[in-house]
């Protein structure tokens, strides 16, 4: 897979760091504020309409992604794997500009009490979305710092009461050619899909996220609701999701199902296990010159390393 170039954006459509900065010291100082006064901090997350999307919902910041040096809402926007709207990193941006998700309802199925058709906003709105900054490590060795918000996968799995015989959970994109049309071509076998073991569902770092900068995501981004899974490679944060369900055996990832060789079922960020086509030891952060060195989970073993204890992480890759 040929990377290409990140798209060339007018400089009046970059966010400047500072700007963010700023932002985010208004809300510390907010926060502060309003814990002055007994209350609990609101996020007014909008999208570019600025209806106020989600902005009822409680806000708060998690410790993940301290020092880290973010992305810009250019590159974040600008560069992405969708290929519901195209296989270059610039197509999404431009095939998703008009790419409605309201309403939206996500089909929580399976081997769970409570299955059902759910709205988006249904399934978050007794939480609190967190800002959590991850780190997006992509299999084609480049990678960005997003400032996601959502909220942790495992509360809707704790909604869903997945039974015993719940050992997966199964993702699955929209289909629809007419409004992604990148499924009108036979690159993938659409829908998209792709799974979690539980552990790996329940464990505190997997976020479903509605937002990102502060803003409700953009279509190329996986709006209105999608996975991150941070010490994975970036295809297994499936986006724009319809379906959860709950499985007992493990499910067959899209692009597992294309070319196994290349793609397994954990996608593991992991150095020491180099791509068919090239290596996975270092990598390039969007934005910089020089590549820096791959960490083993992206940075997160101390985190999710336990999960993996005792297996062949070269065989189960």
């Amino acid at each position: 897979m040929i990377i290409k170039s990140p798209p060339k954006i007018k400089s009046s459509e970059i966010t400047p760091e500072k700007n963010y900065n700023n932002r985010r010291t208004f809300l510390k100082l907010s926060a502060f504020t309003l814990a002055s006064a007994g209350l609990k901090p609101l996020l007014a997350l909008t999208d570019d309409s600025g209806r106020g999307k989600y902005a009822s919902l409680k806000y708060k910041k998690s410790r993940y992604g301290k020092g880290e040096q973010l992305n810009s809402w250019s590159d974040i926007t600008g560069y992405n794997n969708f290929y519901e709207f195209g296989t270059g990193k610039s197509d999404p941006a431009r095939n998703a500009r008009s790419f409605k998700t309201a309403p939206w309802k996500v089909s929580i199925e399976g081997h769970c009490e409570k299955p059902g058709a759910y709205h988006v906003e249904d399934l978050i709105k007794d939480n609190e979305l967190e800002e959590r900054i991850y780190r997006l490590r992509c299999v084609e060795a480049w990678s960005m710092v997003v400032p996601w918000l959502g909220i942790p996968l495992r509360t809707l799995i704790e909604k869903a009461r997945p039974t015993s015989k719940a050992r997966f959970v199964e993702f699955t994109t929209l289909y629809d050619p007419r409004r992604m049309p990148g499924q009108r071509d036979n690159i993938l076998d659409w829908p998209y899909v792709e799974g979690l073991r539980m552990d790996e569902a329940m464990h505190p770092l997997t976020l479903m996220a509605v937002g990102v900068y502060g803003k409700v995501l953009p279509g190329q981004n996986g709006a209105p609701l999608r996975l991150v899974v941070p010490w994975k490679y970036g295809f297994k944060s499936i986006k724009s999701v319809v379906r959860i369900r709950f499985v007992e055996k493990r499910p067959l990832n899209s692009w597992q199902q294309l070319a196994p060789r290349e793609y397994g079922f954990y996608a593991n960020v992991n150095p020491q296990v180099d791509h068919p086509r090239w290596s996975q030891k270092r990598e390039r952060r969007i934005g910089t010159f020089f590549k820096i060195e791959t960490r083993m989970f992206n940075g997160y073993a101390d985190e999710v390393g336990g999960m993996y204890s005792g297996m062949d992480l070269k065989k189960w890759y």
